[in-house]
């Protein structure tokens, strides 16, 4: 595996370099609905799968926002496989939250390593689990499991019960995240969808398996303060709450799938005539126009995304905890950057005409994709904004987990 990039514009050079290759596999990728193998040697050979890891196992440990701009520049040609990037280079800035013994497991103890690929499903619901002895035992069952097929770890969310035995109202939940090795899941191939077809979100299935306490972590310690990891890893990156800042983790694929459907639009509409008047579709004031406000759109949701995940960065690198009301404009602004991108697509896929209803015509494809990537709970506008309206309203109840992390 090459060396990562050592800073965030050799990072995006080298996703630049990328993009040929992914745009004439995208069809590849979607029909065979999983990345081909030839585009995972090419991010492995690149790097980029490791720029939020620890620089202490060889990492880049680059800027939170250098997530979102890589994954949007793989976003303008493949949907799916800038999907599974940004999840699976994510989950290499989670495991350095965890405790060292956790990390040292994965990664291997003294001396560089790899990024070891870490799938993760963070629906918490989905698990449960009991103290048993130095561990907890764990079973349920977890769908979106992105990228899950190549992967040799997974992180998984659930309720974790101390006592089992205790009465009902004695008992002492919490959300905590569990990390397994491949043989301690069964994935069931259960991906045919209609949006981000290639990145084979499967489902997980745990059946009564035994986790040590040090790969488990509390998501009360992951909000931002002192997580376990500080202790070997010491950069603010590892100090950012995790749930509160995840839309960041995958809005750069929304923001460069309307980067890519505009450079598409544009360069197909120079000169392309109207089918049934022969004029130059250029010449139209309404193409015009919908290509200005899809532009604006989507250079207003990348500004919106990055001037977050700056100001993310300024906090942890200050020592800062969000807010609860930071927390939920954090999340809401995550969400409406998404909202922003795929309007923009949505008005260009619009004014395509019929050409884009074919399949092999890209556009329907990031039209597709664009509204999957949104469906995401972290990215989903209806979700967001009401958590943002019930803080700020003053209606804390029943928001999940963003008060703890």
């Amino acid at each position: 595996m090459s060396n990562p990039p050592q800073t965030t514009a050799q990072a995006l050079g080298r996703a630049l370099a990328l993009v040929p290759g992914l745009a004439e596999r995208a069809g590849q990728t979607e029909a065979a609905r999983a990345l081909p193998a030839a585009t995972w040697q090419e991010l492995e050979a690149s790097g980029l799968l490791r720029i939020l890891q620890p620089r202490r196992v060889g990492g880049a440990e680059l800027p939170f926002g250098a997530l979102v701009e890589v994954s949007a520049i793989l976003a303008r040609a493949c949907g799916s496989t800038a999907w599974v990037y940004a999840n699976l280079a994510s989950h290499q800035w989670m495991l350095g939250m965890w405790p060292a013994a956790a990390q040292d497991e994965v990664w291997g103890a003294g001396g560089e390593t790899s990024a070891v690929p870490i799938a993760a499903s963070l629906i918490f619901p989905a698990g449960r689990a009991r103290r048993e002895g130095s561990g907890w035992r764990l079973s349920g069952r977890w769908s979106f499991v992105s990228g899950v097929e190549t992967c040799a770890w997974i992180m998984l969310g659930g309720v974790a019960v101390d006592d089992d035995d205790a009465p009902l109202g004695e008992k002492h939940a919490e959300y905590r995240v569990f990390l397994l090795p491949r043989d301690d899941y069964e994935v069931r191939d259960t991906w045919k969808v209609v949006g981000l077809a290639g990145t084979r979100s499967d489902e997980v299935f745990v059946q009564d398996k035994w986790v040590p306490e040090h790969r488990t972590l509390a998501l009360v310690d992951a909000q931002g303060d002192a997580p376990p990891g500080a202790a070997v890893n010491s950069g603010a990156l590892y100090r950012i709450p995790l749930l509160a800042t995840f839309g960041y983790v995958v809005v750069g694929v929304p923001v460069g799938l309307a980067e890519g459907m505009l450079k598409l639009f544009t360069d197909e509409n120079r000169s392309r005539l109207a089918s049934y008047s022969g004029r130059a579709l250029a010449d139209f004031p309404a193409i015009q126009a919908k290509l200005a406000e899809a532009a604006a759109l989507a250079d207003c949701a990348r500004e919106l995304a990055l001037a977050r995940c700056a100001e993310i960065m300024q906090l942890a690198q200050a020592g800062g905890v969000p807010r609860l009301a930071d927390k939920a404009r954090l999340r809401r602004d995550a969400a409406f950057a998404a909202r922003l991108a795929a309007r923009a697509v949505d008005l260009l896929f619009d004014s395509c005409g019929a050409a884009a209803l074919f399949l092999e015509h890209p556009a329907q494809r990031a039209f597709r994709d664009v509204h999957a990537s949104v469906a995401h709970i972290a990215l989903n506008w209806d979700a967001q904004a009401s958590i943002y309206g019930r803080v700020m309203l003053g209606h804390t109840a029943d928001i999940g987990p963003i008060d703890r992390a």
